[in-house]
């Protein structure tokens, strides 16, 4: 049997696309295409249930008067008028520009409580659905002796249940009336599809007064008046909660009633005349009421498979079981889905004017990169099960190992799975060992594998062979998810620190100036501070000769020429100038909001660093550790040339060097978030002064910090060739990164051949 053709399969845990012998591949699109004569309307339909209901004509205005509501749609033009008489006044513009233009995040999850079922329930709400929301809140009469962890719990105080739903509405009114277009509320024993009740939010209009979920009859009351069944959830608009909020305290005072949820609708009846709907604009609030004992694997009506909410939920095990059943038809319908498409999709093919060809594999993913220059040639890794040739360093071959060796493992199991589920019961195959493998990542489409398997064929009359087999793969790239992050500006103050040696005040010079056309001059919101490390030695002559005297004097200068400005400078004796050391007298003498940038004599200051600096370190969020872009020697790189005066501008000087990976002195950080991390830290080394000399700052933050520590390259810091000096005192690794930044901060490897080439020239002749 021939493994000739390929197959696209989808892997939800880890997604992996394997060629192999069928027609069919991957697409994660959303649409429906119909060919020939038909009189349905197009529409996105989900097998057997989508959100649109069935009867057309179903009055869907509810009572409601939102009948006639086109004027939503209609462009009003405000006219600007300045009045010429006013003085006019400088506006001051908004934080962020959804404030701005008044827009809203969509919908708020409310799940109603109480003190017993908080940490059962309310926890199972919260682990299953509570993370598809932008915001969910869980309302409980009095707070339990203990919160759960990750949950936004509030209060009211008192266990009655109406008074309960009174608090609420008016909580949500007076702290996010404004913020959010639709409220969801729910008990804790209702199970919420998060992604239908989302989609389903997405298509109604956030201007009309609306009351959706599942109507209920009054007991005794109008037969036409409804009101929605807190089991099953419900939807308020924002219109209808801010026309609401002045009749609460009249309706908490006059309507009498056991239930919350029929106090609530009773209440929008009297006050707003509005009754609860089940389908509103075509839309349909589905629901299914889940029987005593039953078990969600068995449900398999259509009302089960596209309800919105199930209720009851008696414990958090069936709450679990009832989330891993909706997991699974979503996964699916969305399987179904990507096969229905990318049919369509091929069909499609032979009309365009590459035609067929046009389709590559795998079908709905993005045809591979194609080079236009040799420059461009994205290069193939070779691996095996246990080394990949070459390693990220330059080195010609690395052992297999962390996230490397689970990725290989990963893509070979699920070559053999898919091969498996291919070809039974005709043929049945046991990995041997993978013979080659490559793999390179493609941008415009994900990671691409290629295998050669050694695989023993298993016939269904028990005969076996050893074959050998090329198989390709695809990881194709998710959807793109955007991090929210904190609000920073590029005013705050950025405080210098500046550690020198004996060994390195040579180099002082070079860096006030740098400061002081780049930061005073440009009158910059920034402060220096120098730190010199006396020796023991030294410090004991600083009285009669001072090694850091002529900076001292320098530092005076600079002071003298800005009148205004004032450099501190402290003395610390130390034999073994560990950053940690220094950072802990540092940070006694700062405030805790004080944002850090710690320097080296060979770094040149300047304003898009500073700003970077501010904007990538977030305090209680994000660090900053630099990679700086070091300049070749050169005496290698010129030789007996002079470097042009082209390359000494900023973009030419990136040329002749290299970001030195090795290298972690520089890095901006809150001073907060040193103080937090070195807490942490404290209790493991006990005032170990030899554990503090082995570490740095950077390692503080990864080892006793959760913050992110963000690593990347940073152009903007340029440093010229320097040789420095390794203090063998410090760490293995520590010293053995600084014998590795010298010796890569040589010349590169072309330059370095260039060398030895004319040197065996020059010995020859």
């Amino acid at each position: 049997m021939r493994l000739s053709s390929l197959l696209a399969l989808f892997r939800p845990a880890l997604p992996l696309i394997l060629g192999l012998s069928l027609g069919c591949s991957l697409s994660l699109l959303t649409m429906s295409w119909t060919q020939g004569d038909t009189d349905e309307p197009c529409g996105d339909g989900l097998v057997n249930g989508g959100l649109f209901a069935g009867n057309q004509g179903h009055n869907n205005n509810g009572g409601n008067g939102a009948g006639g509501g086109n004027e939503d749609f209609q462009p009003h033009i405000v006219p600007y008028y300045r009045d010429p008489n006013k003085l006019h006044k400088k506006v001051f513009r908004t934080r962020y520009i959804h404030t701005e233009l008044g827009i809203r995040e969509r919908l708020l999850v409310g799940i109603l409580t109480s003190r017993v079922t908080l940490t059962t329930l309310a926890v199972a709400v919260n682990r299953t659905v509570a993370h598809h929301f932008h915001k969910t809140f869980f309302f409980t009469g009095v707070r339990s002796p203990k919160i759960p962890h990750g949950m936004q719990v509030v209060a009211h105080g008192d266990d009655r249940p109406v008074w309960l739903m009174y608090e609420t509405v008016r909580y949500l009114h007076q702290h996010f009336g404004g913020d959010y277009d639709w409220f969801y509320l729910a008990q804790d024993d209702t199970y919420t599809q998060a992604e239908r009740l989302s989609q389903l939010v997405s298509h109604l209009s956030a201007g009309q007064d609306l009351y959706l979920g599942r109507a209920e009859e009054f007991i005794g009351g109008d037969e036409r008046a409804r009101y929605c069944h807190g089991g099953y959830g419900y939807l308020l608009s924002r219109s209808l909660l801010a026309r609401l909020q002045p009749h609460l305290d009249t309706c908490r005072n006059d309507i009498l009633s056991v239930r919350p949820d029929e106090w609530l609708g009773r209440c929008i009846i009297d006050s707003l005349g509005l009754s609860c709907v089940e389908v509103h604009q075509e839309m349909q609030y589905r629901y299914f009421e889940l029987g005593k004992n039953a078990d969600p694997e068995r449900e398999d009506s259509a009302a089960f498979k596209n309800a919105f909410t199930v209720h009851p939920v008696s414990d958090p095990t069936l709450m679990y079981r009832l989330h891993k059943r909706f997991s699974q038809i979503e996964l699916e319908r969305t399987n179904l889905q990507i096969q229905q498409l990318q049919v369509q999709i091929s069909n499609l093919s032979s009309l365009t004017p590459e035609g067929k060809a046009g389709a590559t594999w795998p079908i709905g993913i993005n045809s591979p990169f194609k080079p236009k220059t040799r420059f461009e040639v994205i290069n193939w890794e070779y691996f095996t099960e246990e080394h990949i040739y070459p390693c990220i360093d330059g080195a010609p071959k690395c052992e297999l190992r962390g996230a490397d060796r689970a990725d290989v493992t990963d893509v070979v199991e699920t070559a053999v799975e898919r091969l498996n589920e291919h070809y039974q019961p005709v043929l049945r195959f046991r990995k041997q060992r993978l013979l080659n493998g490559y793999r390179r990542f493609d941008p415009t489409r994900g990671m691409e594998y290629t295998l050669d398997l050694a695989l023993e064929a298993f016939t269904q009359k028990g005969h076996s062979q050893v074959i050998a087999k090329r198989v390709g793969l695809l990881r194709p790239l998710s959807s793109i998810e955007i991090i929210p992050m904190p609000y920073v500006t590029e005013a705050t103050r950025v405080q210098v620190i500046l550690p020198v040696t004996a060994h390195e005040q040579d180099y002082v010079g070079n860096f006030l100036d740098m400061y002081v056309m780049n930061a005073l001059d440009t009158h910059d919101n920034v402060l220096l501070t120098f730190l010199f490390i006396y020796e023991p030695f030294d410090a004991q002559r600083v009285s009669q000769n001072d090694v850091f005297a002529g900076i001292k004097s320098m530092i005076g200068e600079v002071e003298k020429r800005y009148a205004n400005v004032k450099i501190l400078w402290i003395s610390v004796k130390t034999e073994v100038p560990s950053q940690v050391k220094l950072m802990d007298i540092i940070s006694k003498k700062h405030p805790v909001d004080t944002l850090f940038f710690l320097a080296s004599v060979w770094t040149e200051v300047n304003t898009d660093f500073l700003n970077r600096c501010r904007m990538n370190a977030i305090s209680n969020w994000q660090v900053f550790f630099p990679i700086h872009f070091q300049e070749y020697s050169p005496a290698i790189v010129y030789r007996d040339q002079q470097p042009s005066v082209a390359s000494s501008s900023a973009a030419e000087s990136l040329k002749d060097g290299h970001f030195d990976r090795h290298v972690f002195e520089e890095a901006c950080f809150y001073n907060a978030d040193y103080m937090a991390a070195r807490t942490k830290m404290a209790a493991d080394i006990l005032d170990n002064d030899e554990m503090l000399e082995s570490m740095d700052v950077y390692e503080i933050f990864v080892r006793y910090s959760s913050l992110h520590v963000f690593r990347a390259v940073e152009p903007a810091l340029v440093q010229k060739y320097v040789r420095r000096t390794c203090n063998p005192r410090f760490s293995e690794d520590i010293y053995h990164r600084c014998v590795l930044s010298n010796l890569e901060g040589l010349a590169s490897r072309s330059h370095l051949a260039m060398a030895l080439f004319e040197q065996e020239q020059a010995n020859s002749t």
